[in-house]
């Protein structure tokens, strides 16, 4: 079985495309070259893109690859599949990697513990506010509850202790989203590769 998916490298330093093509062909399992241009949104930078075809969950395999160079913006993305949903990869060098699961129109899906996680969040850290105990009011179960999710999602978590609102922006990628529209916009009218991987 095989699914579709498009990898979009938004800006790469020059230097780092020889490598980013490698680590790429050896998870497709196919040589690959991309077509780079220039990046007008970043100058000095390149952008490529590449549609692609190959088993379920390359696009988390390419983003674990691609991630460990500081210095790209790139998203991935991959169809659904049978028994996988569908899902979208965003990575800047300021934020980090996005992953969220979309539907066919390519919308943002957010599962109830996700949500649930970001009410805990925002309830823990506004005490006395409407249905968030006072911090001594709190239950030592409560309380390990709350520092479990702030010690997974602090160190990558510029909302944490934010308003709801904050909270869902950050389950929306609407961060990344900021940071890549730019570039997302100079990229309009790339040109677009086909890759079928074999075996």
């Amino acid at each position: 079985m095989s699914v579709r998916g498009v990898l979009q490298v938004h800006s790469a330093p020059p230097a780092l495309c020889p490598h980013i093509e490698w680590a790429v062909a050896g998870i497709v399992g196919v040589p690959l070259r991309l077509p780079w241009v220039d990046q007008p949104a970043s100058p000095g930078t390149l952008r490529a893109q590449l549609d692609w075809h190959a088993r379920p969950g390359t696009s988390a395999s390419i983003t674990s690859a691609l991630a460990a160079w500081k210095r790209l913006r790139f998203e991935v993305t991959e169809e659904a599949s049978p028994g996988c949903d569908a899902v979208r990869y965003s990575c800047t060098p300021s934020l980090g990697i996005f992953s969220a699961v979309t539907s066919a129109s390519g919308d943002i899906l957010v599962p109830e513990g996700r949500l649930r996680a970001a009410m805990t969040l925002v309830a823990a850290s506004a005490p006395g506010a409407a249905g968030a105990p006072a911090a001594a009011d709190r239950s030592p179960a409560d309380g390990e509850s709350v520092d479990s999710l702030r010690d997974l999602h602090g160190p990558r978590h510029p909302a944490l202790g934010g308003s709801l609102e904050a909270e869902l922006a950050l389950l929306l990628g609407q961060p990344w989203d900021d940071e890549l529209e730019s570039f997302r916009h100079a990229a309009e009218g790339a040109p677009v590769r086909w890759l079928h991987a074999t075996g």
